[in-house]
């Protein structure tokens, strides 16, 4: 279905997405969007976009909090320290996606955030590099992947991550505030727009 508005219960317009499960309109209202820089947050999204890969994102909704308490909070200073015998107890953890290769790849990442924070000082002046100038952005909604997700994905496979190909990380900068994707009319939208120009980018 093409984004769209739709007009919701309170007589307010949103991005049609957000009533395609329960769930998903406080996720529109209060998170989609909306600019963070704390490193936990961020490594956690990119953790659950990858998880996300070939499955929909209200599956991995509706397991965030299951995922939080398996990777402690996606902490990633404890998740590097994960063992064999770890990933044998979440491949048994029926509450997250018991995906090897997934699981694997978070344990993996987490050492190269890790590494990251020692060069970059945090994961997010990183990561906050790669925000794309507006005038560089198509209408809402209406792009998949951008220069800056390829350039991104590109580099942090370089640095050694998995499962961040351009979709996902393009995904992640939805999600986490790089980009104001709501759409134009989305009630939402003017909000974005206010907390990030309060936002100090890392």
């Amino acid at each position: 279905m093409a984004a769209q508005l739709i007009q919701s219960h309170d007589g307010k317009y949103r991005c049609n997405w957000c009533a395609s499960a329960p769930d998903f309109l406080e996720y529109h209202d209060k998170e989609w969007g909306f600019p963070v820089s704390d490193d936990f947050r961020l490594f956690e999204k990119l953790c659950l976009e990858g998880f996300q890969s070939g499955l929909s994102w209200r599956t991995i909704l509706a397991k965030r909090e299951n995922f939080r308490e398996a990777f402690y909070g996606f902490n990633f200073n404890k998740v590097a320290r994960f063992t064999n015998t770890n990933v044998e107890k979440l491949l048994s953890n029926e509450g997250i996606v018991r995906h090897r290769g997934k699981i694997e790849a978070v344990i993996n990442n987490a050492k190269c955030a890790r590494e990251i924070v020692k060069k970059e000082g945090s994961l997010a002046s990183f990561l906050w590099r790669y925000e794309p100038k507006k005038e560089m952005l198509g209408k809402p909604q209406s792009m998949s992947t951008s220069n800056e997700s390829i350039i991104l994905s590109k580099d942090l496979k370089k640095l050694g991550w998995k499962f961040v190909g351009p979709t996902t990380v393009y995904a992640f900068m939805q999600a986490m505030g790089l980009i104001n994707d709501h759409l134009e009319g989305c009630v939402t939208r003017s909000k974005i727009e206010s907390a990030r120009n309060k936002f100090v980018k890392p």
